[in-house]
């Protein structure tokens, strides 16, 4: 299966060229292997690629081999090379929503990413929150899309962390997010019930409707608004994501008949993603996207409280640039 993959050319690194990427192992990933683990986290690496960081920079007091289960808590690091990493928002717009000595949840805005990569090494949301609370003082129990906005859970100890990692892993949190989508829905709420595998023909990091390889996936969406943009049609969507799979608001909204504005990988091109990848994506690509990223709002999010396991629930509203979408 071909790929997306893009890698710099560069010459070899030198030493004052290398910087050491933490990690540490969240609850929810307890006995995964050690490279699955590590493909969760380099969305952008193949697992071949995933085993030879291992094997030649991984740095860790435990010898630990691709195969190796994690646990929570395990920490290391590995060696990357520098880059001029891409402008993300700052700390300044990382918006809290609520603080306890259990939970920290925070309005995290698009374009932020959730964890170090190759790419994003300072500028992600776990360096924010360690900035604000301390060392391993706020761990994302899940996680968004850079491109996603909205609410993120974080625990503040492992107890807690582990507890709500269980809670997702179980299926038991309400999500509701809101969508910007092409088009006119005739009916005021839909079902989607369509089978997700992992992995395209184009880009490995997508996903696709599989009705053969594809793990269950159900989505319920209300409509919100309809409205008009330069006299063509557009909607706000509330999504109910009956389960979990990656990227499965956005490409059940597609293949309703409804994509994402802004969506490179499901939207009105398939290749778009490829060459936004190579920064080749040409200026009327860009007018077709409409925004700059997938319109997509984690709103709300309801679940049993790790410590005093009443039900909680937490919104915010919809991001500012996709209010501005709608009443330009």
């Amino acid at each position: 299966m071909a790929s997306v993959e893009h890698e710099d050319v560069e010459p070899p690194p030198i030493r004052d060229e290398i910087v050491l990427i933490p990690y540490t192992v969240e609850a929810n990933y307890a006995g995964w292997r050690l490279d699955r683990y590590l493909c969760e986290k380099l969305r952008r690496a193949s697992r071949e690629r995933v085993k030879e960081i291992i094997e030649n920079d991984l740095v860790c007091e435990k010898k630990l081999k691709a195969s190796s289960p994690v646990w929570p808590g395990l920490s290391f690091q590995l060696r990357r090379r520098v880059r001029a990493e891409p402008t993300v928002p700052g700390i300044e717009h990382l918006r809290e929503v609520h603080v306890d000595d259990w939970l920290v949840v925070v309005d995290k805005p698009a374009g932020l990413p959730m964890h170090p990569t190759a790419r994003y090494h300072l500028g992600t949301l776990v360096t924010q929150l360690e900035q604000r609370y301390g060392k391993d003082g706020a761990s994302p129990a899940h996680r968004l899309d850079r491109e996603t906005s909205g609410l993120v859970v974080c625990g503040r100890t492992l107890e807690a962390t582990q507890r709500l990692g269980r809670l997702f892993h179980d299926g038991l949190v309400d999500k509701e997010y809101l969508a910007l989508v092409e088009g006119h829905p005739k009916d005021d709420a839909f079902d989607v019930d369509a089978p997700i595998a992992e992995g395209t023909e184009l880009i490995r990091i997508a996903v696709r409707i599989d009705r053969d390889e594809g793990r269950p996936a159900q989505t319920h969406f209300r409509v919100v608004a309809r409205f008009e943009r330069n006299g063509e049609p557009f909607s706000l969507l509330r999504a109910f994501p009956r389960t979990g799979r990656q990227h499965q608001i956005r490409i059940h909204a597609s293949v309703a008949g409804f994509p994402l504005v802004g969506d490179k990988m499901y939207g009105p091109d398939p290749n778009f993603f490829d060459r936004f990848s190579k920064h080749a994506l040409e200026p009327e690509a860009w007018d077709k996207l409409r925004l700059p990223r997938h319109a997509l709002h984690a709103a709300r999010i309801s679940f049993k409280h790790p410590g005093t396991r009443v039900n909680v629930s937490f919104d915010t509203p919809l991001a500012d640039d996709l209010i501005t979408f709608m009443q330009s």
